[in-house]
């Protein structure tokens, strides 16, 4: 099974940059958006139908043109769970899970933390979504996480972590949250388990020049639950495709 997994920024606009087209190119078996920026009725379905993804699914944010996730399969899955139920994460549309026979992808959209309560929301968003999975794993061990986690785990994953150490997204305790979810919630980071010392990032601000000068941040991630690591056979990141301020991840799973 091939996976993407893309923040698309806005699914409209990267439409009008050929996203449709890269997609078909792709042959990939699911694809996971986040940040679509759209309501299910925003989007064509029969566009993606017509390059072989028979199956779409969307969940979007209560605030039109905010937050949001889909996902696009050429799969029928047996279920699809919109949201975690837990109300105020549900509300901005942020996780979407298609369950097929043999593995679960889901599509995840963590909180940035913009300004201090948004950081205060993204803490606590953390620690929930870290006991919701947890327990979710109980019935569903074979899971794969998808998605925008708006964290960068190590130094290697940012292109100044000097000097980003007090800016959301590299702070300390962000961190240590990422690698307990690795570790105590069973998870591996299927990037780093293929490319140890590989320095790329899958997300650039729009400043600066920073892409064309490669000042980027890896935000973008493919976790995937112990109980099926021996089925990873390759993790990539996707710096050529550029319809977004991010680029996409790519997995394979055997």
């Amino acid at each position: 099974m091939k996976i993407i997994s893309y923040n698309v920024n806005g699914i409209r606009a990267a439409l009008k940059k050929g996203l449709l087209e890269w997609i078909q190119s792709t042959n990939a078996d699911v694809v996971c958006f986040q940040e679509t920026k759209a309501q299910p009725e925003q989007i064509d379905d029969n566009i993606f139908k017509d390059i072989g993804y028979e199956y779409c699914y969307w969940f979007s944010a209560e605030k039109k043109g905010y937050s949001s996730v889909g996902i696009i399969s050429k799969h029928k899955p047996k279920h699809i769970e919109y949201g975690t139920g837990i109300d105020y994460m549900d509300r901005e549309g942020r996780n979407l899970r298609l369950d097929f026979d043999e593995v679960s992808v889901m599509s995840l959209y963590l909180p940035s933390g913009t300004n201090d309560a948004r950081l205060d929301y993204k803490f606590t968003y953390m620690e929930d979504f870290k006991t919701y999975i947890e327990d979710l794993k109980k019935d569903i061990p074979q899971l794969v996480i998808c998605g925008d986690y708006n964290i960068c785990h190590e130094a290697i994953d940012i292109h100044d972590p000097v000097r980003l150490k007090t800016v959301s997204g590299f702070l300390p305790e962000e961190r240590e949250w990422l690698s307990s979810f690795l570790e105590e919630s069973g998870f591996i980071d299927s990037f780093r388990l293929l490319n140890e010392d590989v320095v790329q990032y899958s997300w650039w601000s729009y400043r600066a020049n920073a892409r064309a000068n490669n000042k980027g941040w890896r935000l973008d991630y493919l976790l995937v639950a112990e109980e099926i690591r021996d089925r990873i056979s390759r993790s990539v990141i996707l710096p050529e495709a550029k319809h977004s301020d991010h680029c996409p991840v790519l997995l394979e799973l055997e």
